[in-house]
């Protein structure tokens, strides 16, 4: 089975870190790289060509939004699923605009 490799970004530490501890607890995923604002997601997908992104939209020096746009044009065969704290339809029709693949809310429940 191929290794689906997974590239975190969201402003937040402690939610990375949670986030790592859950996917890498799955067989077949990994994290390959790591960003806290929307540049350093744009780095992190150019340096490790990830399968997926999860990223946030509210970033600071480059937003969500807009991270997603870029990586969509440059890296388009990378997914892009957004966890955000934005139940706000607007915010989840401009993610799907850019290239988003999914939407996840925060304090969405965990699964079973």
């Amino acid at each position: 089975m191929r290794e689906i490799r997974i590239v975190l970004a969201d402003d937040h530490t402690l939610v990375r870190h949670g986030l790592r501890l859950m996917i890498e607890g799955e067989p077949g995923f990994k994290v390959v790289g790591e960003a806290s604002n929307g540049i350093e997601a744009l780095s992190a997908v150019e340096a490790s060509l990830p399968h997926v992104i999860v990223m946030d939209l509210a970033m600071p020096m480059l937003n969500g939004t807009e991270a997603a746009r870029q990586i969509h044009l440059k890296y388009p065969t990378t997914k892009i699923v957004v966890l955000s704290m934005h139940s706000d339809e607007s915010y989840v029709l401009r993610a799907l605009k850019a290239g988003a693949r999914g939407y996840l809310l925060k304090d969405s429940a965990m699964p079973i």
